[in-house]
């Protein structure tokens, strides 16, 4: 009668083994890094949307008169937090326009920044290709220098 052999493997096939689970490991960490980071620019693009349409918002509802705005004042929010504490209804009395329920934080942003700090802001007074805050909020943008997987810089958004 032959030897008996036990179950188990050797320690080729263990090499083997750790090899192949290696080889994928290294293939798969790419494609979860490329996965974090797409998502976190649709986390941006979304944010961006959402203060641009408030901004908005609250611009129209100036130009219709239904809240109160200052003589030389463009119309536009005189910050980001305006947005979301409300301002005055003209049409009636005691109610407050709200516009958001809370800011977006800019997802490339540092954490330890508030969310209405995280970002880049343009006065309606500054030029297109020089961006500055100032008397109201125009436009937002993101403050990060990072370029994104398109390959343009997520400032310009």
């Amino acid at each position: 009668m032959g030897a008996r052999r036990h179950g188990g493997f050797t320690l080729i096939e263990m090499l083997v083994v750790v090899t192949i689970v290696g080889i994928l490991a290294a293939a798969a960490f790419p494609v979860a890094e490329f996965s974090v980071r797409r998502s976190r620019e649709l986390e941006l693009r979304q944010a961006l949307r959402t203060l641009r349409i408030a901004i908005d918002e609250y611009k129209h509802a100036a130009d219709a008169g239904k809240i109160d705005v200052a003589a030389d004042a463009s119309g536009y929010p005189p910050s980001l937090d305006v947005l979301v504490e409300g301002v005055a209804d003209k049409s009636t009395a005691g109610r407050r326009i709200y516009f958001l329920r809370r800011i977006p934080r800019d997802p490339f942003a540092e954490a330890t920044l508030p969310p209405a700090r995280s970002w880049g802001l343009r006065s309606y007074e500054s030029p297109p290709d020089a961006p500055a805050p100032g008397r109201d909020v125009y436009d937002v943008r993101s403050q990060s220098t990072a370029t994104a997987i398109d390959g343009s810089r997520l400032r310009d958004w």
